[in-house]
């Protein structure tokens, strides 16, 4: 067992045998502890602050969609007063037309008493004429 493990030592020294010549990449930075540290606090840093952008962003984009919205009910009130101050308008004009019509309708009205209270009077006037002659 000896001579085996002799042999077999022998045998393995006697190869030619191999090293890599450098084991370090040479795109790779080695950095210091202290270093190290900070460029991991930074990279933390960094991805709450891109998280923090993207709510930001979100909260953004909500507030013009409520911005809009409040720009589209303050329209549709502005054309909701207009519709009512057309309608007032139109009321009013009704109403004034209603009034001209009345007045001319009282005075048509007395001028009708008046023409019913001569022709009334002359009717009693010519019977009473009729009444004087036939005596």
């Amino acid at each position: 067992m000896k001579k085996l493990f002799l042999l077999t030592f022998l045998t393995m020294m006697s190869l030619k045998g191999f090293s890599q010549s450098d084991t370090i990449d040479s795109t790779s930075i080695q950095l210091k502890t202290p270093i190290a540290k900070l460029v991991i606090k930074d990279l933390i840093n960094g991805d709450s602050v891109k998280k923090e952008l993207s709510l930001i962003t979100t909260k953004v984009s909500l507030l013009e969609n409520k911005l809009f919205l409040k720009d589209s009910v303050i329209s549709n009130l502005n054309f909701q007063i207009n519709n009512f101050n057309s309608i007032l308008h139109t009321k009013s004009s009704q109403f004034q037309l209603t009034e001209d019509l009345n007045k001319k309708l009282m005075l048509s009205l007395k001028k009708q008493k008046i023409k019913t209270k001569l022709m009334g009077s002359a009717g009693l006037i010519a019977i009473a004429g009729v009444i004087l002659i036939l005596k």
